[in-house]
């Protein structure tokens, strides 16, 4: 049997450019995985079923199990790691995360975290409905997903006030995770 036939491909991820020779039928998954060893982005049931895979593609979600990685060329994919990848400053949306216990295993929260991000970005006031809806393509096998909408709602706070602290104001008061009354609704009852 001869060898797979390679083509050399230039991919932009996280903002950096890599040049990788890759069979045309490898997976997107699979680049980010095995060559490129950004190891966040987990598959789960390689059907796009799942969303564990979930990147960024020039901002928008997509199940990266489903997107060969050479009709990647000339996009930006923006993986979990490009998001947030310093424990001491995460992203808003990982700080919701842990604000509202919004994980448990962690098997399944790249997925979240890449969908809420782009979410947030163009929808900065979500309801809780919104919340719902944009979570509803993840699977999760160990929360409620209660804390997981929480967290939508949560990160877009969070974003908002570094916003503001960006512009040169002050953040908002009254927020402040839990249980500051900002995501779980178990603030204090003065």
């Amino acid at each position: 049997m001869s060898a797979e036939t390679l083509n050399r491909i230039r991919l932009t991820v996280n903002g950096v450019d890599h040049d990788l020779d890759v069979p045309d039928r490898k997976l997107l998954s699979d680049v980010l995985r095995q060559d490129l060893e950004l190891t966040g982005t987990h598959v789960g049931c390689e059907h796009g079923v799942c969303g564990a895979c979930t990147v960024q593609f020039d901002g928008v979600p997509v199940r990266s199990c489903l997107v060969f990685a050479a009709s990647a060329q000339g996009h930006e994919v923006t993986t979990v790691e490009g998001i947030g990848n310093d424990p001491e400053h995460p992203s808003p949306v990982q700080q919701a995360f842990i604000d509202c216990h919004g994980l448990q295993c962690g098997f399944c929260t790249p997925g979240f975290i890449t969908t809420i991000d782009a979410f947030i970005k163009d929808n900065p006031h979500p309801t809780e409905e919104e919340s719902r809806e944009v979570v509803s393509g993840n699977l999760c096998r160990c929360t409620g997903y209660q804390n997981i909408v929480k967290a939508v709602q949560r990160a877009a706070e969070l974003q908002e006030q570094d916003k503001a602290l960006a512009a040169g104001s002050s953040a908002p008061s009254g927020s402040g995770g839990c249980c500051g009354g900002g995501c779980c609704g178990e603030g204090s009852a003065e």
